[in-house]
């Protein structure tokens, strides 16, 4: 039995050469259809993006951060606008994390970039204190203390009200010792039963996704696996450290996937690449999520069916045809290659704009193309 009576999840059918299918979840605010990608909007935004060119793209899911969200506006202004949805003017189902994940990088010092490219200096640890209550971290804002709990970043994400919402955990590095990782997994899953007890007495309609974590430990995968599968989570999201190479991750799903309940949806946390969708989808992953394609975006890297195009190279400087033939995305149907090397170069904000929607529609047309293929027993 699930938590959430607006939530659902339907398997249309089953690969005959893998574990791969395809499915429907279904939310409050609409359908998303399995396997699928979900974009990043770390502040309610796709970076370069407003919700109406999303939702015109197409992107089902999308995935916003508790952390950043919590800073800045403030979660209790976003609930007095009416919630998430109604504060971006999104329609269309969004999931948010725990803010765990941000919180343990700064413990773990791995967001240097992220301070940086706010215009910011880190101060030395912005992490004051982790115990089995939360985490009392300083805004790298303002630098004002704050208590992240099971309970607070729960109380967080009912203001935020996404569909989707995720437990607090603990994200321990992918080099803890086996005994400091078992501790760790230990106390995420007593914070995630806090997190469970505090969405029963407040469900308002979201869904909330288990966390496995246990590293590359298969034992302690499977360890997560058999306690968080006997508590009435509505899916679960593969978190933790996925090893250091794409076949250590596809090692650690393809023995952890097989322990999860075939009838409830999964998640790939923080993993969206192409080539971690290829490895993924054929075990059973359901969704994924990733800053890659917007980020490419931004950087003047363009996806392509003959791999990346990175447009501010001069080879397209007089190319006046699309980035890519037979693309029908509002990029590629308006404006040249050689328009979008002259705004690069130009460094013009356009630029972003037109490179982040092609990289978005192109995810989407991927995943349906997918969807097609699983279909059809070819995947």
């Amino acid at each position: 039995m699930t938590l959430c009576t607006a939530f659902d999840f339907e398997i249309l059918h089953r690969s005959k050469i893998s574990r791969a299918r395809v499915g429907r979840i279904h939310t409050p605010h609409g359908v998303i259809d399995t396997p699928n990608f979900v974009a990043v909007g770390t502040n309610g935004t796709l970076k370069a993006l407003d919700s109406k060119t999303v939702t015109e793209i197409g992107l089902q899911l999308m995935f916003c951060n508790t952390y950043h969200l919590l800073l800045q506006p403030g979660t209790e202004v976003v609930r007095k606008a009416g919630g998430l949805h109604s504060f971006i003017g999104r329609n269309m189902p969004i999931i948010t994390d725990s803010g765990g994940f941000q919180v343990f990088s700064l413990a773990y010092g791995s967001v240097a970039d992220e301070l940086k490219s706010r215009g910011q200096k880190s101060s030395g640890n912005l992490v004051l204190k982790i115990d089995e209550e939360g985490v009392l971290f300083r805004s790298y804002r303002d630098g004002s203390p704050i208590l992240l709990t099971p309970e607070s970043s729960i109380a967080a994400q009912k203001d935020l009200g996404a569909d989707i919402i995720i437990p607090f955990d603990e994200l321990p590095p992918y080099h803890i010792g086996e005994e400091a990782l078992t501790r760790s997994i230990d106390r995420t899953h007593r914070w995630e039963e806090r997190s469970l007890a505090a969405h029963q007495a407040r469900p308002q309609g979201q869904a909330m996704y288990a966390v496995i974590h246990g590293g590359a430990h298969l034992e302690l995968r499977a360890k997560s696996c058999a306690h968080l599968t006997q508590l009435p989570f509505d899916g679960y999201a593969i978190g933790g450290s996925m090893g250091k190479s794409k076949d250590e991750m596809e090692k650690i799903l393809s023995f952890t996937l097989p322990l999860l309940p075939e009838d409830k949806p999964n998640h790939l946390l923080g993993m969206g690449d192409l080539e971690s969708i290829g490895r993924g989808i054929p075990l059973g992953i359901d969704t994924f999520d990733s800053s890659y394609p917007t980020r490419a975006a931004r950087h003047g890297v363009l996806l392509t069916k003959n791999g990346a195009v990175k447009i501010e190279k001069s080879i397209y400087a007089e190319d006046f045809g699309p980035v890519e033939e037979g693309c029908t995305c509002t990029t590629c149907t308006h404006y040249s290659a050689a328009y979008l090397h002259h705004l690069f170069k130009a460094k013009e904000l356009t630029a972003l704009t037109l490179a982040t929607i092609h990289n978005l529609h192109k995810m989407c047309e991927h995943m349906a193309d997918v969807r097609r293929q699983i279909a059809q027993d070819l995947v």
